[in-house]
């Protein structure tokens, strides 16, 4: 949840995650290598490869504070390590940091480095991206497309869109045919983040209700009927944005609360957002009536999950992006075929899954249990 960057796939801004402090060193290399500041560009031992020799990759992050990009930093490590690459790492200071980013660009061309792996902080970077293309680097997006896609030669993402509808989907049915009185707690007010339009989207799907628009949130109609489960009158009394932030997420819960104090469906753009709106819940006295759907499958949110403040979560593999990027340059540097996307997306999908303590009929179902055991962070 990161976290934003525009156009489709994307999380995170994780994307959508809460930031969380991290104090990280940055090992510069699989093996041995020389450690540098969390953020910020770092340099390797040589970036050059010969076949089956060690091939250069820069692995490089929105930031070093969330644990969803740390999550990357760390399976990326361990894949590099698998495969005889020497890893650089570098970070933006904060969300948005694209200077940063830049000049990490600039030094993976400089060392000549076989690809790079990145988590855009915003379009500010395409040129440096395309200056690393001409080099003959192969640059993989990581977690969301830039914009244009084309910018990357490939995405590593998850379908968003369909982490939303899993989510749905399972509101749907655990209504019963219940009425739907739904707060829908997005990213922003404004337009610009696919993966805001994406999960917020993917849930109504998921419940049977017509978004009403692809490229914008909150047209679909307010009040109506929903065809998922058993089907059942709905009504969407608030979209809030929540910045995918704790704080943000109680906020925009007691903004909807104010609108509607009847809400029993709670969609939560990710696992922050919704840890917001139950503190906000619990404080009115109404978090056994309302319902969270969360996007994220962190270990902590998990955990959440399992408490019963989350009433399920659509889980992602951050980890899984970054060290599918690194084996797939390894590859690529020494002879093998370019990677390709999933068929029939534009992207190569990472996976989703749904994880909740209740299994429902019709939709497959994790244990927060079996989930953990690909979680993220801690």
């Amino acid at each position: 949840m990161n976290m934003p960057i525009k156009q489709v796939p994307g999380r995170r801004s994780r994307r959508t995650t809460a930031a969380m402090t991290v104090g990280l060193t940055v090992c510069l290399t699989a093996a041995l290598g020389a450690c540098g500041s969390g953020s910020g560009s770092s340099s390797s031992a040589s970036g050059g490869s010969t076949s089956g020799g060690t091939v250069g990759v820069s692995l490089i992050l929105k930031t070093l504070t969330n644990p969803y990009f740390v999550s990357m930093e760390k399976d990326a490590k361990t894949q590099a390590a698998k495969d005889n690459v020497n890893l650089t790492v570098a970070a933006g200071n904060a969300d948005g940091d694209t200077q940063t980013q830049i000049t990490a660009i600039d030094n993976a061309i400089a060392r000549g480095d076989k690809g790079i792996l990145i988590t855009t902080n915003g379009d500010a970077v395409n040129a440096a991206l395309g200056r690393a293309k001409q080099a003959g680097l192969f640059v993989i997006a990581l977690d969301t497309a830039p914009n244009p896609a084309s910018t990357a030669d490939i995405t590593y993402a998850t379908d968003n869109e369909q982490a939303g509808k899993l989510i749905g989907q399972y509101a749907a049915a655990a209504l019963g045919g219940k009425p739907a009185v739904i707060a829908m707690l997005d990213l922003f007010n404004n337009q610009v983040v696919s993966v805001d339009i994406n999960r917020d989207h993917g849930f109504l799907e998921g419940m049977g209700i017509d978004p009403g628009s692809k490229t914008e949130n909150g047209k679909e109609a307010k009040s109506g009927k929903y065809t998922g489960g058993k089907g059942g009158t709905y009504k969407v009394v608030c979209h809030q944005p929540t910045q995918g932030a704790i704080d943000g997420g109680r906020t925009a819960m007691e903004n909807c609360l104010s609108a509607n104090p009847d809400i029993n469906v709670v969609y939560a753009i990710n696992e922050p957002a919704g840890e917001g709106a139950y503190n906000a819940l619990k404080a009115a006295g109404k978090e056994k009536q309302a319902a969270i759907y969360a996007i994220d499958g962190s270990c902590s949110g998990l955990k959440n999950v399992t408490s019963g403040e989350f009433a399920a979560d659509a889980v992602q593999y951050p980890g899984k992006m970054a060290a599918l990027g690194v084996s797939s340059i390894a590859k690529l540097a020494r002879g093998g075929s370019k990677p390709s996307v999933t068929s029939g997306k534009t992207f190569f999908d990472t996976g989703t899954a749904l994880a909740a303590t209740k299994s429902l009929s019709g939709l497959t179902v994790q244990s927060p249990t079996q989930a953990a055991s690909a979680c993220w962070g801690s």
